[in-house]
């Protein structure tokens, strides 16, 4: 049977990634999955160190060890990577490491892979990996994607006029996703992968919504039908819901993010992706 790994949101956390390559390196799975979130935050030794410094050249030191058992890498970002990782991973795309998954679909032995970066807008400050959902809504206590910082570029008048919706439908055009996994950063909404910790709180004496997740990527499961669905961004849902998986709309979603210090380790075969299994290493 295949085996492919997920992971997300190790945040540049060196133990978890020393982990994943044992990992891998022992059990030689033929795909890798990285959902985003993937380096230190910015205030951290600065964006780029870490790509140059431990993930370029761990993953250049796993593929000289494992030569032609090296598996297939699939790399998304999250909103805590700045833009400025992009150029990063397409060195590293060149170099053979991994794809950059973010807005395309990719193959994989049969399957699609479709990758995607956003999420819905939030209370933190960088906006590079930011759109509005389905309209231009903004929850109590989040800031715009026309607000906060942004190191990616884009003209104001493309921020205030693209959703999550629209990328994602653009990205996957009239494609038939039944073979295809999706490898999204945020969690579909209102289910137990996207639910945080904000039991109780208010903003100006508005309750907060307890589910982040982006009503696009529920719609986008829902009627398209991929075969599966691998997301991160919540650290805490698990914990808070008791489940990593959920079915929405048939379709098996699972949840890669952990609020603990162990790596959460994900494995599946995309031939029976509702026998996946997640540990903590």
């Amino acid at each position: 049977m295949p085996l492919a790994y997920f992971c997300t949101d190790l945040h540049g956390r060196r133990d978890r990634y020393v982990k994943l390559w044992d990992a891998v390196a022992a059990e030689r799975p033929e795909a890798v999955f990285l959902g985003g979130d993937l380096f230190p935050h910015a205030m951290f030794g600065g964006p780029g160190a870490f790509t140059a410094d431990h993930f370029e050249q761990g993953w250049d030191r796993l593929r000289k060890s494992l030569g032609a058992g090296y598996p297939r890498v699939f790399v998304i970002l999250g909103n805590d990577d700045p833009a400025v990782h992009v150029a990063g991973l397409h060195v590293g795309e060149m170099a053979g490491l991994w794809q950059y998954a973010h807005g395309r679909v990719l193959e994989w032995e049969g399957y699609g892979v479709l990758g995607y970066n956003c999420i819905p807008p939030s209370p933190f400050q960088l906006k590079d990996w930011e759109r509005y959902d389905v309209s231009r809504f903004v929850d109590p206590g989040c800031l715009s994607p026309e607000e906060g910082r942004r190191t990616d570029g884009l003209a104001a008048r493309v921020i205030r006029h693209t959703t999550i919706r629209d990328e994602l439908a653009a990205a996957s055009a009239d494609a038939d996703l039944r073979r295809t996994i999706c490898l999204f950063h945020c969690p579909p909404y209102k289910c137990a992968l996207d639910r945080a910790a904000l039991d109780g709180k208010t903003v100006d004496h508005v309750p907060l919504d307890v589910h982040i997740g982006s009503v696009a990527i529920r719609e986008f499961l829902e009627s398209r039908r991929p075969l599966l669905g691998l997301h991160g961004h919540v650290h805490e849902s698990t914990r808070l819901t008791g489940s990593w998986r959920e079915e929405i709309g048939g379709v098996p979603a699972v949840n890669g993010a952990h609020d603990g210090r162990e790596l959460a380790l994900v494995r599946f075969d995309p031939a029976h992706p509702r026998d996946a299994s997640r540990e903590l290493l």
